[in-house]
């Protein structure tokens, strides 16, 4: 992979790798043990940080994207890439929208206990799949593995 391509793509993969780890990992479970965070407001935070996370990982997978197909890529790199973008894809157009439509129902006044969804738990196991699609992709542009 020529070396300016693989710089940008592994700066802007490490780039959202960290985003996702710090919000994903920390900043979404952390919230709702904050004194005086209610679940409808937690919700209302989380609704529109994930909406700011996903725009911000669609713009740096084309980035990224955009890195791996000018610079010569390992086929490694190619694979990684569509992994973490399919990903991003499926939580974005597939997963986000049950999970929209559970919490505007928590935000109207229904009982998040009373109808459990597991729309959450696909997003969080997608998650993990990025991660470590993004954390190999990353060290492959850099040419550490």
């Amino acid at each position: 992979m020529n070396p300016a391509s693989a710089a940008v793509g592994g700066a802007a993969t490490f780039v959202w790798l960290g985003m996702v780890l710090a919000i994903s990992f920390l900043e979404a479970p952390l919230k709702f043990r904050a004194p005086g965070v209610t679940i409808p407001i937690g919700l209302g935070i989380g609704r529109l940080v994930f909406r700011a996370l996903n725009a911000a990982e669609a713009v740096l997978a084309v980035v990224v994207i955009v890195a791996v197909a000018t610079g010569s890529p390992a086929t490694a790199a190619v694979a990684l890439t569509v992994v973490a973008a399919a990903v991003l894809v499926i939580q974005i157009a597939v997963v986000r929208p049950p999970l929209n439509r559970r919490s505007d129902r928590v935000l109207s006044g229904e009982d998040p206990a009373r109808h459990r969804s597991r729309a959450h738990l696909y997003y969080v196991a997608l998650e993990v799949v990025k991660v470590v699609s993004l954390l190999a992709l990353g060290c492959v542009l850099l040419g550490r593995i």
